[in-house]
């Protein structure tokens, strides 16, 4: 099977309009036991003042063309990150079975599944010969924040596996945003803006909404650049609902996970001296970021946030073929029953415990003395006393804050 894809981003002229441009095209082909890609930036593009590589470590901006081929993914980088996660591919997979098409879906399916509007980052997708980004789909709107029973609902029949073809048409139309495992959907917030909804599991053994915000609350309170985030009760059960940070109002802003900015695929493993190696490179504020970066690993240390892979760290485009660190994302305490103390990306070759000492002996690499990093940690470890009258305030019960307790160790 062969499909080419055109990807296009949306620049801002000197008018202060919105121009839709074609960056490149991608060329997929799936075999049977094989997958690759050849792209090729466009000529125009190459010429455009405002061009940029849109996947650095994949595809610089250049003439050739880029080849891709591996057993995990034949999308560049650029293009895997903007691709459906687990939820999403469960959500798709039962779509196309329900609609009487059981054959392989490749990974251009799974790209294209994902609705126009939501899709992370800025890249826009259309088959060659396509005059849609929504890909013939029909009419389409994303859900405002009164609809979030009928998604939660949703949501619930897909984990029991009691959906019907109008809940997966109802969830698969919302797109399904940053990655993970957990049910969620694409929502319009009461302010107009673009919002992800997490919602909880029929099974779950604590309040997962309730950890994600009061993590992401203790890490703005601890001087971190992060996502807003708060609850919502939906019919006496509690959902996080998360700003989208890659949109400054209707304005698409590219974004690369760290992994695809250090040029490695899933499975791959690299450390976060790496992401700051990655930082120097790439970075406009490379000292800002470095600084903000290992304020992160301390926190994550302090709260048990250790399922903190290479997806889970991301990156905005900030002009002139620079980027920054994206404000913190999927930030969740682990309670000691479930894992080791061991961070899933290590602070550095020493070893993957989540550990302060082995964080300040990593200091110098983010461009912090020993004063400078001591003086971070003693302000993150400030911030997170007290961290249980907040989660009070944000109506978690006491058997969860004890749950939370065994993760959070200011």
């Amino acid at each position: 099977m062969t499909d080419t894809l055109e990807i296009y981003v949306d620049l801002n002229n000197d008018q202060g309009d919105t121009e839709t441009t074609l960056v490149g095209r991608c060329r997929y082909i799936a075999k049977r036991n094989s997958q690759s890609s050849v792209f090729e930036y466009t000529e125009k593009w190459l010429k455009h003042p405002q061009a940029f590589a849109i996947d650095p470590a994949n595809l610089p901006l250049d003439r050739q063309p880029f080849y891709t081929s591996s057993s995990k993914s034949a999308l560049p980088g650029a293009l895997r990150d903007t691709a459906p996660d687990r939820w999403g591919q469960q959500l798709i997979k039962r779509a196309f079975r329900k609609a009487g098409e059981n054959r392989a879906l490749s990974e251009i399916d799974y790209l294209l599944a994902i609705n126009d509007r939501t899709r992370i980052g800025a890249l826009r997708y259309k088959r060659e010969h396509e005059n849609s980004f929504d890909h013939n789909i029909g009419p389409y709107r994303v859900p405002p924040l009164i609809q979030l029973p009928a998604l939660m609902n949703a949501a619930d029949a897909v984990q029991t596996n009691t959906e019907t073809a109008d809940d997966l048409r109802l969830l698969l139309n919302e797109g399904s945003p940053l990655g993970g495992a957990r049910p969620k959907s694409a929502v319009v917030d009461n302010e107009g803006l673009l919002a992800i909804a997490k919602f909880p599991k029929p099974d779950d053994d604590r309040s997962i909404p309730h950890g994600e915000v009061l993590a992401m609350k203790l890490a703005k309170r601890a001087g971190m650049q992060v996502a807003d985030a708060k609850l919502q009760d939906v019919a006496g059960r509690p959902v996080a609902l998360i700003s989208r940070f890659d949109r400054h109002k209707s304005q698409r802003i590219p974004f690369l996970s760290a992994m695809s900015l250090l040029g490695l695929s899933d499975g791959d493993e690299a450390t976060y001296i790496d992401i700051a190696e990655c930082i120097r490179m790439y970075s406009s504020e490379p000292k800002a970021d470095l600084h903000e970066l290992w304020r992160r690993i301390i926190f994550s240390v302090l709260i048990g946030n250790l399922d903190d892979h290479l997806r889970n760290h991301g990156f905005l485009y900030d002009g002139e073929d620079k980027w920054r660190l994206s404000p913190a994302y999927d930030l969740n305490p682990v309670p000691a029953s479930e894992k080791t103390r061991e961070l899933s990306t290590w602070i550095s070759d020493a070893g993957p415990d989540a550990d302060v000492d082995q964080a300040l002996s990593a200091a110098p690499y983010f461009a912090l003395k020993n004063k400078q990093a001591l003086a971070i940690l003693n302000e993150v470890s400030i911030a997170l006393k007290g961290w249980q009258s907040l989660a009070r305030q944000l109506g978690m019960n006491p058997a969860d804050i004890a749950v939370y307790a065994t993760a959070i160790k200011p």
